[in-house]
């Protein structure tokens, strides 16, 4: 992870994400059905091919248990659809409009049953478009459904039987991502401290980005752990050490957080000289702990004992000091990493997050979570069907080879927030004109079936391999694959030609996208940053509650890593709406930008507490003072929610305590953002 770039996530290229092993596995199923056509010269074989691709991306990897019924319900659905819609194409455009309309609505709020439903319902809408490109009879229905499933079940043989994924893998991974985001977290850290001059902007840029990156890839791991505890059981070795390493990243986390928040104030250089040298050799203790975790190489353990002992001896030349403190819980945290065995794991006491719920409520619990006016999934989902209708009713009207391109590109660019939907049309149709100009380049090297079926191989490794990189990225690299797939089905069409018209529609539908969500119930993000602050600003006060509390011994200090976490999580959701508001018209007025000079206190403010979290719970502290303490932040945090600029007046500090700093600190944290709560609401 770099410095924040300042672009949009969907803007952002992650090459750690290249999957080779996944593109090949996914030209292969295609490749041996192409060969297959080539040998038996029989078209209905090409719709096949379609299915195995689409499949391949329907396929979002993770364990077997969780990848099985999304695959296997795009494939039945997949079949249906295309005998169904293909029987329907026989009837009135007034009656196909209306139905096809509908289902369009019910594969956009399939979203409601999360991430894999959402990519098995936008595959699905291009299945449902597909098949109604030209009427089938009962016979070709029925054989066109028949091959579809045969592709979507000799792609499923393939990815779990033939080819599987392993299901630990991408837990490990996810984990070793975390600690390689601390990694440069605490490199970046270390940049600012030899920083001569540091500005207080630095600091900022620091906390928002990175910290934001760590949080993100914990949670991320936190899922991918959690459901391979559910499959394989709290007594798998492997689930065993994967979450023993994540919630050590967590601490981890918390304590170089409670660093960076030292170090911002700190002007004694022998104190900075030490951080100095620390982070030069956490930074990469931190990635070999990474490269571990992925390989279980034994022969780096004791490499990165020699490493952490070395750190630990650093600090040790600043005794009984906050930066010692902290140091000391790093040190014993990467310990744990270091020594945890090789070999089989011991149960874990992981929360499992309850049981599942039946199966009739997980399917109507999220219907009626979201049977609402108030549903962002319901409202999109509304929007697809209604801007479909006139979408339909073109190229059923006016039947031609590429139209149905122009409904494909609308429907899927169309996203529950304007700004996404504006983003996502930008790439699809930047990443459609270069990949039609690439596919019109292999058209004048590759001028056979024969060589156009040989190109298909490359090209599907690539695209597949590139997938969850840069979806601009993944859109160049797929057209000239689905280019070249076209050519296959109507032999004798060019493929300039081709690639031509899918960039004309594909313009075309990326404007009607950003127009329907512009014109029908636009979701604007600016009253969703002011719905992101009051939650940020809630959970930041629970948590000073909890560390304070905690501090004073009222509650268990158990409770104050949940409140950490919550609080992590709400500056995290916080600064991906404000990112949306950034890319609408206006984005850039007052209210943003007193958004994220609160995002940038509580930050702050979190550092502060994380720092207490490690170094307060040594001392013991006035009472009265602290419980006083703690009251006066819970009513101004509740005052900025509220959206009041005047707050109460603040207790005296504590006499004598170490700590005070700490709490007139975090009172300037606050009192600053008094200052400008005003503008957002």
């Amino acid at each position: 992870m770099t410095a924040n770039t300042g672009l949009p996530r969907n803007f952002v290229v992650d090459l750690s994400a290249v999957s080779i092993a996944e593109g090949m596995r996914a030209a292969l199923s295609v490749a041996v059905i192409v060969a297959l056509n080539e040998w038996l010269d029989w078209p209905p074989i090409v719709e096949a091919a379609l299915a195995a691709l689409l499949t391949c991306l329907c396929d979002a990897g993770g364990p077997m248990r969780r990848r099985l019924p999304a695959i296997l319900a795009f494939a039945v659905c997949g079949a249906l659809i295309t005998a169904g819609f293909g029987l329907l194409r026989n009837a009135p455009v007034a009656v196909i409009v209306p139905v096809a309309a509908i289902g369009a609505f019910c594969t956009s709020f399939a979203r409601i049953y999360g991430q894999s439903a959402m990519q098995v319902g936008n595959l699905l809408t291009v299945v449902l478009v597909l098949a109604l490109r030209a009427p089938a009879d009962l016979h070709e229905a029925v054989l066109l459904g028949a091959m579809f499933f045969a592709g979507s079940a000799w792609a499923l043989l393939l990815t779990m039987v033939l080819w599987r994924i392993y299901p630990y893998r991408p837990a490990r991974r996810a984990v070793a991502d975390c600690f390689r985001a601390l990694a440069a977290l605490a490199g970046d850290l270390r940049a600012i401290v030899i920083h001569r001059e540091p500005a207080e902007t630095m600091w900022d840029l620091h906390a928002r980005a990175h910290r934001r990156f760590v949080r993100d890839s914990i949670e991320r791991a936190r899922a991918a752990v959690l459901a391979i505890v559910r499959q394989r059981g709290p007594m798998s070795g492997r689930a065993a050490r994967s979450w023993i390493r994540l919630e050590t990243a967590e601490q981890l986390f918390a304590a170089l957080i409670a660093l960076s928040d030292l170090l911002a104030e700190e002007t004694d250089p022998a104190v900075r000289r030490v951080a100095d040298i620390m982070l030069r050799r956490i930074t990469p203790v931190l990635t070999l702990v990474a490269r571990f975790i992925v390989t279980d190489a034994p022969d780096r353990l004791p490499r990165l004992d020699r490493a952490v002992s070395l750190i630990a001896s650093v600090a040790a030349t600043l005794p009984d000091t906050p930066i010692h403190r902290i140091a000391d819980g790093i040190v014993e945290r990467l310990r744990i990493v270091v020594t945890l065995a090789a070999t089989e794991g011991e149960a874990i006491d992981a929360p499992m997050g309850g049981m599942p719920p039946p199966p009739l409520e997980r399917v109507m619990g999220p219907i009626r979570a979201n049977a609402h006016s108030g549903s962002e999934v319901l409202r999109h989902a509304a929007r697809v069907a209604a801007v479909s209708v006139p979408a339909f009713a073109f190229t059923l009207n006016w039947p031609g080879t590429y139209e149905h391109w122009l409904t494909i590109t609308m429907m899927l660019t169309m996203q529950p927030y304007f700004a996404l939907t504006y983003t996502r049309a930008l790439e699809r149709i930047a990443g459609t004109v270069v990949g039609g100009i690439a596919a019109s380049g292999i058209a004048l090297v590759c001028t056979t079936p024969i060589e156009v079926a040989a190109a298909l191989f490359p090209l599907a490794v690539l695209a597949l391999s590139v997938r969850a990189v840069s979806f601009g990225l993944f859109v160049a690299c797929i057209t000239p694959l689905v280019v070249l797939l076209s050519e296959l089905g109507r032999p004798g069409e060019s493929e300039v030609t081709i690639a031509l018209m899918r960039a004309l529609f594909t313009l075309i539908g990326g404007m009607l996208a950003v127009a329907g969500s512009f014109l029908l119930w636009p979701s604007w993000e600016p009253g969703r940053v002011r719905a992101g602050l009051r939650a940020a600003i809630r959970a930041h006060a629970a948590y000073a509650v909890a560390e304070i509390s905690a501090l004073l011994g009222e509650t268990a200090a158990a409770a104050v890593d949940p409140a950490r976490r919550a609080a992590g999580m709400a500056s995290n959701n916080l600064e991906v709406s404000l990112q949306r508001a950034l890319l609408e018209p206006h984005g850039s007025d007052t209210r943003i930008e007193a958004a994220l000079t609160v995002d940038a206190a509580l930050r702050r403010m979190a550092g502060r507490l994380s720092a207490l979290q490690l170094d307060a719970h040594h001392q013991t502290h006035d009472r009265a003072a602290w419980t006083a303490w703690r009251d006066w932040i819970a009513a101004a945090m509740g005052a900025l929610e509220a959206g009041q600029a005047t707050l109460p007046s603040r207790p005296a500090l504590p006499r004598n305590d170490p700590h005070a700093d700490a709490l007139a600190r975090i009172a300037r944290q606050v009192e600053l953002s008094a200052g400008v709560i005003g503008r957002v609401a």
